[in-house]
């Protein structure tokens, strides 16, 4: 019988963060942080298959989903204040420790998290989840870099086009051998999100701050090299956005790593969700245990 997953919404300070929540709370708990243009819906189905054994939660970030959205004057639309937000939640229901599943725009949060407190930490899955320059796949982060770099309506045309029904698409669909497998209602509940009224100013926020991941890239790798966290990659590597190097380069730091390629894209969990389910309860009864 599948375990019940509940719909709650916590505040942190003064905005509604929503969040998914499944399993005993007694349990190991593991964070589920979603990437963009995407949220806790992306999650859906790997809840209920984690939550026999762990207590599982998955929020909503701000700007995102079905989590508070307030304009970019009254929020710094940053990876930084995200993370503070996830912070907050993991404080308000009393998480000390828990392992986390990153997944795109997851993965610098999920970083930061375990920057500021490495010994919460107990495992990471990664699932295109990027921590090393070589997964920056190409022509896709030209076009941001060069708007980061330089801000103004030439290079903002083409992060505008990154927020169309097509490309949402496209993200679900590039790189899966069989896209009857992936569900449209996917892009059709991102695309609805993404087009409420002031959300392109944040996406676009969002875009400009992406380079303070890159620069923390060397202090995430050296917490990889002291802590040797346990870590799994469930990745797909036929993404065109974090490309399957950027999986390898995981073992450089972590020798101990796990490292699993499917055949899928960005999205992974859409079309692989009883092997990566498989790879992640293997892993965790292991390194949990």
């Amino acid at each position: 019988m599948a375990s019940a997953v509940h719909h709650r919404t916590a505040t942190v300070g003064d905005l509604e963060v929503f969040y998914r929540e499944a399993g005993d709370p007694k349990a190991p708990t593991v964070l589920l942080l979603h990437g963009f243009p995407t949220s806790s819906h992306m999650f859906r189905h790997l809840i209920p298959a984690l939550a026999d054994r762990y207590h599982v939660i998955a929020p909503d970030h701000i700007g995102f989903g079905q989590s508070a959205m307030p304009a970019p004057r009254d929020f710094p639309y940053t990876f930084e204040a995200l993370t503070e937000v996830t912070s907050g939640l993991l404080r308000h229901l009393g998480i000390d420790q828990f392992a986390m599943y990153v997944q795109d725009y997851g993965a610098p949060i999920g970083w930061r998290l375990a920057l500021k407190a490495p010994d919460r930490i107990t495992a990471i899955i990664t699932q295109n989840g990027n921590a090393y320059e070589e997964g920056f796949a190409r022509p896709f982060w030209d076009g941001v870099f060069a708007y980061t770099e330089a801000p103004g309506p030439d290079t903002e045309a083409p992060m505008r086009a990154a927020l169309t029904l097509e490309v949402t698409r496209w993200q679900y669909v590039n790189g899966v051998a069989d896209p009857s497998l992936v569900s449209p209602d996917n892009w059709v509940h991102d695309q609805a999100l993404l087009d409420r009224p002031g959300n392109d100013e944040i996406q676009l926020r969002l875009f400009r701050d992406y380079p303070t991941n890159v620069g923390l890239y060397p202090r995430v790798h050296q917490y990889f090299r002291d802590s040797q966290v346990p870590l799994l990659a469930v990745w797909g590597a036929n993404d065109e956005i974090f490309g399957p190097e950027g999986a390898k380069a995981f073992s450089r730091d972590l020798p101990g790593a796990e490292i699993h390629l499917l055949e899928s894209g960005h999205f992974a969990l859409e079309s692989h969700l009883e092997p990566i389910t498989e790879h992640i309860r293997d892993f965790l009864a292991r390194v949990l245990a």
